[in-house]
């Protein structure tokens, strides 16, 4: 489904950090592109390096050496303002837990990345209101977050991530926090939005997660360890057509 157009290059990646006497090397050189319309997921054992790499990808960190391009910006050389500007620009995150700003409203939570992007009120809220009724949420706008389940604050996110059309939407353990039921919706919910041509990256280390995408690039001691295609992606324990 994707075309060959790459949103994202990254080339002989690295990252080290000093750990009191000890340099540990959390990325060895990590080469990989994702292209238009991709649905990737990266996993890895703990320690393989996967969330210093969700950091690299969305402007979180920077490498130590090496080359990050994201739609055509050399992000691996910006400095932190920079970064707060491409990530608001072209990222869409998802977080296990949410993040929700609790004593706001559905629709104010999702205007938030609107208003670092500077729009204007009435603009902010009307494509607020349009991103949330595209998750399902087009009833539950004035409720605050305390008010909604568990998938009904995941799909806020999930809109709050969708609102500034970002390049990609980077999801980290979207359902770890859901009951299997729920999960299973949250997930329906992400190939929905992959159909409809968006960018998907899943950080997960649950082997029936990432059936859901159609990549598995897999990490170990901050390596590639192995990147192939899923032979036969799953929807909700059925096998896609």
């Amino acid at each position: 489904m994707s075309d060959n157009r790459p949103v994202i290059e990254i080339t002989d990646l690295t990252r080290t950090y000093q750990m009191g006497e000890t340099l540990v090397r959390a990325l060895a050189g990590v080469s990989f592109n994702v292209n238009e319309n991709e649905y990737i997921s990266i996993m890895g054992p703990s320690g393989s390096g996967k969330s210093t790499l969700m950091n690299m990808i969305g402007c979180l960190d920077t490498p130590s050496s090496g080359e990050y391009i994201l739609n055509g910006n050399r992000v691996s050389q910006m400095d932190d303002a920079e970064l707060a500007e491409v990530r608001n620009r072209e990222i869409g995150f998802v977080f296990q837990t949410f993040n929700l700003l609790p004593r706001t409203s559905c629709l104010a939570n999702v205007e938030l990345p609107l208003i670092y992007a500077g729009m204007k009120s009435s603009e902010r809220k009307e494509r607020a209101a349009e991103v949330l009724s595209k998750v399902g949420l087009g009833d539950r706008m004035d409720h605050k977050p305390n008010e909604l389940s568990g998938g009904q604050r995941q799909r806020v996110a999930i809109a709050r991530a969708l609102v500034n059309n970002p390049s990609i939407l980077l999801a980290d353990e979207p359902t770890g926090n859901l009951d299997t039921k729920t999960g299973d919706e949250i997930m329906l919910l992400f190939e929905e939005l992959y159909r409809q041509g968006n960018t998907i990256i899943l950080v997960t280390h649950e082997n029936e997660i990432s059936e859901y995408s159609r990549r598995v690039v897999r990490l170990r001691d901050g390596l590639i360890e192995s990147d192939t295609p899923v032979e036969h992606p799953t929807l909700a324990g059925k096998e896609l057509v």
